[in-house]
């Protein structure tokens, strides 16, 4: 059991450290009849009665100690302030002579009269009307309770009154702080959500309009420059939406989330254009820096606005709208405003459904392996490698090629899941025609989604999958390109120069000689290049400019001198085939031979030349 000292201690610092915000009288009641309790509980402790005095002494409640029949014993300087006289003036009192009517006094005797003298007992009167010396009147919530007495068994009167204006005060503190965002002062999510379903409440025809704002990279703001420094930026962003739409159409701000801002208008007047032309404005506004200790901070935002009739649908309705065309405005590019689109939301609604079962659709089979073969020009029956992707074969929606649902993998998480799915069954692939057709089976070239690229365990993951299927590693080909190489810290580079080192053959996609010198100038360790884009292309029309005859031939020069092994990809026709040969590409691919194939007409290819 703790000792006394421990007990004060534990009281005093729960009354004083309140973080600001005052403590409603019933809780200073109940700490305080809790520690009288505990100090009456050790009687043999002599400096029970000075610390409980001083604790009395200092209560910001209005406190009178009685003997059994209701005379004040002594009172604390709160009770006398309260009343407007001093702690001397009021021993000997009866508490109902504090009262400042007969009808009050009344009510405080049948309260004491009604107290059994046990623990844990009180009675508490509400708007009691007690006599202050200067001001006639003060309406006063008032708890008469039993507190223990000096030997075990004993109980007395305590008398405990409350400003009732004050509790009004602070009941009106707590609920502004419970409505309100502590940093901007702005009203906080609930407090927008209740004015929200007034506005709706309303009914009529009446537009109203709802702009859901996003501070763009404010993470940035965060990371570089502290926390602090981002609180100052979120409280000049806050001044500065509260000036732009001081009054306009009942213009209300608020802040629902960390840096997330909602605006709701209303009025007869109000239009979508209107509403527009505001939000127009605050892009300009935030455009303007936000000096904060000599920094002049930039910061930009994405609008999504709605505007309907207030009688057309429900709040959740509205910010679900307002989030979505929120959500095309950083989509789109981000420092603009975006207005909600019905249409592009059942676009985005059928999206949003699609990336949603992926997870399921690949645990049900709905995948499979889709190939670009890669024939040597040399000897067009003869497959050099083939490109596996992932075809989605959707039970309603028919069959979806990789464009269609990456971005949603993306967003969802998916690409890891689907990223490993397409290295196992593409290596099981490869060695099921390595053994069946021996030589004549070509290596397997896939494209790993950045986050699995850079995923720790990569290495592990490729190895593992080689050994499980008796392969060696330059059976696989890892494909990619300079943006996917050196997009963020390296780690695609880190990943792929390993897998290298343990055998796997790394192809680089290139569209010009800058892409090409990137090789030597990183010592990257790539085996082949597939040449891409307008450089291909080129070739491809009935009279190629010499230039461009030129510009592939230099490519191709300096290919050999890195020993580098020569593709191309978007190959037309035989004759634009032909061309490249000609040039010195060893192997390519495109609709001269196929744009996809199956797994069982990649079968047939094989077949071919083995036979």
């Amino acid at each position: 059991m703790p000792g006394l000292v421990d007990v004060a201690r534990k009281y005093a610092a729960t009354l004083t450290d309140t973080n600001g915000v005052t403590l409603p009288p019933a809780e200073v009641e109940r700490m305080l009849l809790d520690f009288a309790g505990e100090v009456a509980a050790r009687p043999e402790d002599t400096g029970a009665t000075r610390r409980f005095t001083a604790l009395f002494a200092s209560a910001p409640l209005g406190i009178a100690l009685t003997d059994p029949y209701g005379t004040v014993v002594e009172a604390n300087a709160a009770l006398a302030t309260l009343l407007g006289t001093t702690t001397t003036a009021l021993r000997d009192k009866h508490i109902a002579d504090l009262a400042a009517g007969p009808q009050d006094a009344d009510r405080l005797r049948g309260a004491l009269d009604g107290l059994p003298l046990t623990a844990d007992a009180r009675r508490t009167v509400q708007s009691v009307q007690l006599g202050h010396s200067r001001d006639g009147e003060l309406t006063t919530n008032v708890t008469i309770a039993s507190l223990p007495g000096d030997r075990p068994g004993t109980y007395f009167p305590v008398f405990m009154a409350a400003d009732d204006d004050d509790l009004h005060l602070l009941g009106e503190r707590l609920r502004h702080q419970n409505l309100h965002d502590s940093l901007t002062r702005l009203p906080n999510s609930a407090a927008f959500t209740a004015q929200l379903e007034v506005a709706l409440g309303s009914g009529g025809s009446a537009e109203i309009a709802l702009l859901y704002l996003d501070i763009d990279g404010f993470k940035v703001i965060n990371d570089g420059l502290g926390a602090g420094m981002g609180d100052l930026v979120l409280k000049a962003i806050s001044r500065k939406l509260t000036a732009v739409f001081a009054g306009h159409h009942d213009g209300y701000v608020a802040r629902l989330s960390g840096d997330g801002f909602a605006v709701l208008l209303r009025g007869p007047e109000l239009t979508a254009r209107k509403t527009v032309d505001l939000a127009d404005q605050v892009l300009e506004e935030l455009s303007e820096p936000v000096y904060v200790d000599g920094h002049g901070i930039g910061v930009s935002a994405s609008i999504g606005i709605v505007v309907r009739p207030a009688n057309e649908g429900t709040h959740g309705d509205l910010l679900r709208a307002a989030e979505l065309a929120l959500h095309r405005a950083k989509e789109a590019g981000k420092a603009q405003w975006m207005l909600f689109d019905p249409d592009a939301d059942e676009r985005d609604r059928n999206r949003y459904q699609l990336g949603a079962v992926i997870a399921g659709a690949l645990e049900n089979g709905e995948f499979s392996l889709i190939y670009q073969p890669t024939v040597k020009l040399a000897k067009q029956d003869e497959i050099a490698a083939v490109n596996a992707g992932l075809l989605w074969s959707h039970p309603e929606r028919g069959e979806l090629g990789p464009e269609e649902f990456y971005p949603l993998a993306q967003t969802t998480g998916m690409t890891v899941p689907l990223g490993k799915w397409l290295l196992q069954e593409s290596l099981g692939a490869t060695a099921r025609w390595r053994e069946q057709y021996g030589p004549a089976a070509p290596d397997v070239c896939i494209r790993l989604p950045k986050r699995l690229a850079i995923d720790p365990d990569l290495v592990l993951l490729v190895k593992n999958q080689l050994d499980r299927h008796r392969l060696p590693a330059r059976a696989l080909r890892l494909c990619t390109d300079r943006a996917s190489m050196f997009d963020g810290d390296g780690e695609v580079l880190d990943s792929f120069t390993v897998l290298a080192e343990l055998g796997a053959q790394l192809v680089l996609t290139i569209s010009g000689s800058s892409d090409l010198e990137l090789i030597p100038r990183h010592q990257l360790p790539v085996k082949h290049v597939i040449l891409s884009g307008p450089v291909v292309d080129a070739l491809g029309g009935d009279d190629p400019a010499e230039t461009d005859v030129r510009h592939l031939s230099q490519l191709v020069t300096r290919a050999k001198e890195l020993q580098l092994r020569i593709g191309a990809e978007g190959v037309r026709d035989a004759k634009h085939a032909e061309r490249l040969r000609e040039q010195g590409v060893l192997a390519a691919r495109g609709s001269f031979v196929t744009e996809s194939a199956t797994g069982d007409e990649v079968d047939e290819m094989i077949a071919r030349h083995a036979s």
